[in-house]
Parts: C-alpha cells; sequence; structure tokens
C-alpha cells in the first residue's frame, strides 16, 4: 500500500471493554443502593455487552430493519415481522439476563436496582430492543390486577428463554407490547375511539385501530379500548389458546428518525379477542403502572444513552493527537469531556435512585416515586439529545458517520425517550397532578431536597427557589400549567444535586453545582478550570 495511505492517529474501536467495571458511577451506584449482590452477574453482561460481536450485531439489528410482511404467498393474511437475526440475539441475550423481569421473579433487597443497572448496559449498545424488554417488565403490576390473567402470563413473563415465533399458544415465554394511543388522540386516551363488547367469561371483541403500537411482534398487549363506562383496559394475544391467531392487523411500520431495530406499528383491530383486565371504565387505572414503570425505564435508557455518548468521546480523545498533544489533556477538551460526564453521571445517579424507591414499599418511598419518576423522565430525556450531539462532534467527522461510529445512531436515539410514555407538556401536567391530588409527594421529595441542605450555598438557595414555585403552583391550580415546565425544571435539578451531593464524589458534584446550579443555561464545555477536571474526565 503506498505510503500516502498509511493510517495512523484514529483512535481503535472501543471494543471488549467491560462495561459495568468500566463504568465507575454504575458501580458505586449499584452498591450504594443495595445490589452489590448482583456484582458477578452484572459484570459477566458487562463483559458480553462490550464485545466486538455484540456491538456488530447492535449496527446490523439497526441498519437491516425489520420488516413487514402483511400476506403469504397465497393471500393470507400472516402480519409476520421479521428481524434480522443479530436483533434476535441481542434480545435473547437481554431476556436471559434478566433485564426485563429479574426483579419480580427474584424479589429481594436492592433487585430493581439490580435490574435497572443490567438493563442499562444492554440498552447503552443496542436500545432498539429495550422497548419490549421494559413493556415486558412493566407489565407485572398491571397483570396482577387479575389473578386468574396472573396465573395464566406471569410465569411466561418471567421466563429466561426467548422464542421469536408466536408459536401455537403453548409458548412458556412470552413478550409483552401495548397499544394505547390513537390517530386523534395521542396521550389523550380517553378521546379513544377502539370499543369492545363484552363475549363471555371476561372475553370481549375488540374493533378499531392504534396509532403507535410498539414491538407488534410481541405474544401479547395490554389495549385500551371503551366499554360503556369508559376506557377498559385488555390483555389481547396475538395467538388465542386454541393456537389459531388472533385479528391483529398490522397496518404498516413506522419510519421513524431512530429506534430503527424496534418495530414500531399501526395495527387495526376487526373483532379481535381480548380478556377483560381490571373493572370497567378503570383502564388508565389500571394501566398506570405499567406506565410509571416505563417511564422509569426512559430515565434508564437516557441514562444508558448519556454513558455510551460519553464513554465514546472520552475514548476517543484519549487516542487521538493534534497541535502537538493527546486531545484529553487539552483544557478545551478537558473541559468538555467533564461537563459530559457530570451530565452523565447526573442521570445515572438519578435512574438508580429511582430503581431504588421501587425496592422500597414504604409511603414515603411510594409516594416519592410517583412525583420523582416523572420529574427524572422530563429532565433527564430532555437533556439526552443535546448531550449526544456535543459527544458525537468530539469525535469530528467519524462522529458524524454511520459507519462502524455508533454516535449518529444514537444522536438519532436519544429524542425517543422525551416522546415515549408522554412528551414534555404531557409530563410536566403530570407532575402538577400529582402534586395536587397527593400533596405527601412533594413532601416526599422535599425531604429528598433537606437532607442535601447545608453542604453547597448554591444548592440551598435553588431548593429555596424551587419551593417557591411549589407554593406558587399550589396556591394558584388555574395559572399552575404556565410554570409547569420551570418548576418541573427547578424540581429535577433540585432532586440531581441532593442525591450528587450526598452520594457522588465531590469533584463531580462541585462541577455539578458551579455548572447546573450556580451557572445554569451555558453549553457544554465552560466548567471552571479550578474545578478537578482531569479527576471526572478518568471516570468517564
Amino acid at each position: 500500500m503506498p505510503a500516502t495511505h498509511e493510517v495512523f492517529n484514529q483512535a481503535p474501536a472501543r471494543v471488549d471493554v467491560n462495561e459495568f467495571t468500566s463504568h465507575t458511577a454504575l458501580v458505586e451506584a449499584v452498591n450504594v443502593y443495595g445490589a452489590g449482590w448482583a456484582a458477578d452477574a452484572l459484570t459477566e453482561a458487562g463483559a458480553l455487552v462490550g464485545r466486538a460481536d455484540f456491538q456488530r450485531d447492535a449496527e446490523l439489528a439497526n441498519t437491516i430493519t425489520p420488516e413487514l410482511h402483511t400476506h403469504d404467498r397465497w393471500g393470507n393474511r400472516i402480519d409476520d415481522i421479521d428481524f434480522h437475526p443479530a436483533y434476535h440475539r441481542i434480545i435473547g441475550d437481554a431476556i436471559a439476563h434478566g433485564a426485563h423481569t429479574s426483579c419480580w421473579s427474584d424479589p429481594r433487597a436492592g433487585a430493581h436496582v439490580a435490574r435497572a443497572a443490567m438493563f442499562m448496559q444492554f440498552g447503552q449498545i443496542e436500545p432498539g430492543h429495550a422497548c419490549p424488554v421494559s413493556m415486558t417488565h412493566a407489565v407485572v403490576p398491571s397483570l396482577r390486577v387479575d389473578e386468574k390473567l396472573a396465573e395464566q402470563w406471569l410465569p411466561r413473563v418471567f421466563s429466561r428463554e426467548y422464542r421469536h415465533d408466536l408459536g401455537s399458544g403453548q409458548k412458556t415465554s412470552a413478550i409483552f407490547g401495548m397499544a394505547m394511543t390513537e390517530k386523534q388522540g395521542g396521550s389523550d386516551v380517553r378521546a379513544n375511539t377502539t370499543r369492545a363488547v363484552e363475549l363471555s367469561d371476561g372475553m370481549y371483541s375488540i374493533t378499531g385501530h392504534k396509532w403507535f403500537c410498539s414491538a407488534p411482534q410481541s405474544d401479547a398487549f395490554l389495549v385500551l379500548a371503551q366499554t360503556a363506562p369508559g376506557v377498559t383496559c385488555f390483555v389481547v394475544p396475538r395467538v388465542l389458546p386454541d393456537g389459531t391467531r388472533n385479528v391483529f392487523n398490522v397496518q404498516r411500520l413506522k419510519n421513524k428518525l431512530g429506534n430503527k431495530s424496534n418495530a414500531s406499528s399501526e395495527v387495526e383491530f376487526d373483532g379481535t379477542v381480548g380478556w377483560r383486565l381490571g373493572d370497567e371504565g378503570a383502564g388508565v387505572r389500571t394501566i398506570i403502572e405499567m406506565v410509571n414503570q416505563t417511564r422509569l425505564d426512559c430515565v434508564i435508557g437516557s441514562a444508558a444513552g448519556m454513558r455510551q455518548s460519553v464513554a465514546e468521546a472520552a475514548w476517543h480523545v484519549r487516542h487521538r493527537s493534534a497541535f502537538g498533544a493527546r486531545l484529553v489533556d487539552q483544557p478545551a477538551m478537558t473541559a468538555v469531556v467533564a461537563d459530559l460526564q457530570v451530565e452523565a453521571e447526573a442521570a445515572i445517579w438519578t435512574a438508580m435512585r429511582l430503581a431504588a424507591a421501587y425496592d422500597d414499599d414504604a409511603d414515603e418511598s411510594a409516594a416519592f416515586r410517583r412525583l420523582a419518576t416523572a420529574v427524572g423522565k422530563y429532565w433527564v430525556c430532555k437533556r439526552g439529545p443535546n448531550h449526544a450531539y456535543e459527544a458525537l462532534e468530539c469525535l469530528g467527522g467519524n462522529g458524524y458517520c454511520e459507519n462502524g461510529f455508533p454516535l449518529s445512531r444514537r444522536y438519532r436515539e436519544q429524542p425517543v425517550m422525551a416522546v415515549w410514555e408522554g412528551s414534555g407538556n404531557v409530563i410536566a401536567l403530570d407532575v402538577l397532578r400529582a402534586m395536587m391530588r397527593d400533596p405527601m409527594s412533594v413532601e416526599a421529595v422535599d425531604n429528598e431536597f433537606e437532607r442535601a441542605l447545608g453542604v453547597y450555598r448554591e444548592y440551598d438557595l435553588h431548593v429555596e427557589k424551587t419551593r417557591k414555585l411549589i407554593a406558587q403552583a399550589s396556591a394558584d391550580p388555574a395559572g399552575a400549567p404556565a410554570v409547569a415546565r420551570r418548576l418541573t425544571e427547578s424540581m429535577a435539578i433540585a432532586l440531581q444535586g441532593s442525591i450528587l451531593i450526598r452520594q457522588a464524589p465531590e469533584s463531580v458534584t462541585d462541577a455539578f453545582v458551579a455548572g447546573r446550579i450556580a451557572d445554569p443555561g451555558h453549553m457544554y464545555g465552560v466548567l471552571d478550570s479550578a474545578l478537578d477536571l482531569a479527576g471526572i474526565v478518568a471516570r468517564a
């Protein structure tokens, strides 16, 4: 090869790195929140997802995307979706490692934290498969509303076996999805027009459409439909007990900005059989805990994306030189990567603190997670896209390229977490609803703030400002929506600050207070050089 084409000063591929043991903040959080017993399993998974072949599968699953086959060669309706084998390998590994339901099937102290850490590792490398994994995790509390349906489905949901074929009604494992939103309603599910008519013995015939149904290849779904008393929740299997296919017409797959490996779709129900879950008219109440759990997974997924982004950026700048020095040693780049790491750590610690709240059923913890999950979902998911962009820019032109570099894919991926399970206004208004309906949730979150007071004056002043916003919203419910986003943001920063002040290293907390509280609103990379920026970068 001519000397003019010698390849040098290029960072090697970031492969064969254990994504658990190298992730300092995650290791610390797992231990702090009582899941240290899961370290061996998390380490094993960290080695797996860090392998070159696993990362290659992640690329293949997103470049050779799902394909819908509505009919077979003879014209029979089949509604099958083909995936590249790489997708099945990835989700199969995630299920085998309990990233879906391990906290439910093996409950113990720290179980939700351990499951969150496992879910985070798989989602860090390939986020599309995490959608059905998350929904399968989140469906468990809703299924428990009905003892008979729980007995029928939970053993399959808890299985560590993954089979991508629908089978003939005798599968011993199951993946769940959900179908709530419609063309005319979106998040306003009470505007749904899909209707259900009772047949017998808890069975209903469902007719209507759904504008978004993620993972339509799943074995069963929670579906919302109207009955006489109002919106009702149903379990809709793809295959009926007698082995015949249920009517589940997949109209088309969505062509999305990102999340390419995940087959999101529009579906039609035409005399589709479903089993009522919960009381008629209580569909929102029945499905809401599933929504809360998937909102938590949006936080975890966004944090996983931030980890991937900053880890790839830090890897690149450690291995590339410019203008006579390694990029990581140049002050401007040190400040950018340190700032990205602070953002990622704030998200990771927040996600793990929220997961820990689901391990504790005490009244205060339950109240805390009701409000804090929505607050965290709003803020962490909104921070994801810009964080991914800034990390991408650290790689220059390589970061913008799809072939072999994951950050352009991550940049397209991050917005879905802010949209899924409620976009910004929906979540901010849900924060207000939680505050108004459950004053104990406000008290529980405020107690979290209180525990961190007295260390940083800037933080104390921010909490004071946040409390004034809370009081303003409480005193004027009619005017509260106008300040809902500002209030939610202020609460989120106070929550992250409290967690970091009590749990994270001082170098990270100093930088968070300086860059997110004392001097908010700046672009990444302008942290004060008096901070321990090199020490923060070393954690990336």
